[in-house]
């Protein structure tokens, strides 16, 4: 279901049922995919019939002695979305409405409320005898809230979101969230112009893995290294990141946004080191991916609905904590730019570089986080950034989202802790602080 509240009125409240199903042959280097929402014996057999013109050769004994999968993680629900009325969820949308635009009715132009659920019953079974039935259930709320004063206008974002059900908001009220985004744009507001130039940059824990999944999370994908598209393939075992930078994906992470129990392949989720200690080790790999280097799939091949084929895709990618104290790596950083809220941005997986919005940062000076600036952006590559991290931080801090490839999206959570990047260029409106330095422990 999903509710959105625009001007103080919800606009739009959308249910509904979707039900169909793929299938996948695979020969060689070959791969087809046909999907139908005709669910009769005759719209599988004819789907079948269609994808099985890709097979060569002769024909292949099947196993249909099927063997039900179990899961190496298990999640529980406690309010399923489906058992909460449709007026409760407009309620809460509502209360987010109310209370972003209380924290400043006269500067708070516009608000933007979305909440969305979805109840996923998933079966999965392949030739060679695997069969998996699972449930998925997500969460999620956003709030966007635009303020105004003179001829400024900011704008504050905040969104929750969890493999779980309406007990989202017991830890997540909507009134916190939507004033957090209120806020947020008040503030901005109040702003001064960001720096220009070179200079250190700690990205706060608050900032989520939004630089670790763009930057570097894509260009882990299989199918991306595989075809060369990716700026560490040909890597593996090989230093690509400080030795203080060990990077994982996991989406047997406990209600986290990007978990889940099996892949949509069948294959059970788990915990994937991808870098460590600075060394890179492994590759998030899905069923095809995992063949054509006769190795086994690690539990990354995903997609959006039926209608998609499963490509290597992220769950939960997480820079791994460090045991420096977050308060330390600021203190030690004399002059520089403290990022805590991460905007949008672009990258380039073949060579490695980005361009990211910064939504809420800070100039740093003397060791003391200092004014809130505006319009900041980072631009970089992502393998040499992971080379130049000074500290990592105790902490570990999550961000969800959607992450759209192939022409299809999935859920996923991004994390990392408090880290001191010794420098990045930073674009904005005003120049930088001369000799900007960070001292290392």
């Amino acid at each position: 279901m999903g509710i959105g509240c625009e001007a103080g009125k919800i606009e739009r409240v959308l249910s509904g049922v979707e039900v169909g199903a793929g299938i996948r042959v695979l020969s060689g280097d070959s791969t087809a995919y046909a999907y139908t929402n005709d669910l009769s014996r005759e719209g599988l057999l004819e789907a079948a019939k269609i994808v099985s013109h890709a097979a060569a050769g002769g024909k292949k004994e099947v196993n249909l002695d099927f063997t039900r999968v179990k899961p190496l993680v298990d999640f529980k629900f406690e309010e399923r979305p489906e058992d909460v009325s449709t007026e409760r969820k407009a309620a809460l949308v509502e209360a987010a409405d109310k209370a972003a635009r209380a924290v400043d009715q006269n500067r708070i132009k516009q608000v933007m409320v979305g909440y969305g659920d979805v109840v996923q019953k998933v079966t999965i079974a392949n030739s060679n005898g695997d069969y998996v039935e699972d449930e998925r259930i997500r969460t999620r709320l956003m709030v966007q809230a635009i303020a105004s004063a003179g001829s400024i206008m900011q704008t504050g974002y905040e969104a929750v979101g969890s493999l779980c059900g309406f007990e989202l908001f017991k830890s997540n009220p909507p009134e916190v969230v939507a004033e957090a985004a209120a806020r947020r744009a008040l503030e901005m507001l109040e702003a001064k112009p960001a720096p220009t130039g070179k200079m250190p940059v700690v990205m706060a824990s608050e900032a989520g893995g939004t630089m670790v999944h763009e930057a570097c999370g894509h260009g882990l994908e299989a199918d991306l290294v595989q075809k060369n598209l990716s700026v560490y393939a040909g890597k593996k075992g090989q230093v690509v990141a400080a030795k203080e930078v060990s990077v994982y994906d996991d989406a047997t992470i406990d209600n986290r946004y990007g978990s889940y129990r099996f892949d949509d392949e069948g294959v059970p989720a788990r915990k994937v080191c991808l870098i460590e200690n600075g060394v890179l080790t492994d590759f998030m790999y899905d069923r095809l991916t995992a063949v054509k280097e006769n190795r086994q799939s690690n539990g990354h091949g995903r997609r959006e609905s039926y209608q998609h084929k499963p490509v290597p895709r992220m769950g939960n990618t997480c820079i791994a904590p460090g045991k420096t104290d977050p308060e330390k790596i600021i203190k030690d950083t004399q002059n520089g730019l403290l990022v805590k809220k991460m905007g949008g941005g672009q990258v380039n997986t073949t060579t490695g570089d980005f361009v990211f919005d910064v939504a809420e940062g800070y100039l740093i000076k003397d060791g003391q986080i200092g004014p809130l600036v505006r319009g900041a952006t980072l631009t970089g590559n992502g393998p040499e950034v992971l080379r130049i991290v000074e500290m990592v931080g105790s902490d570990l801090g999550f961000t969800i989202g959607t992450c759209g490839k192939d022409g299809q999206g999935v859920p996923v959570s991004d994390a990392q802790p408090t880290m001191a990047i010794k420098q990045l260029i930073v674009g904005g409106t005003a120049k930088s602080e001369p000799n900007a330095r960070i001292r290392r422990i």
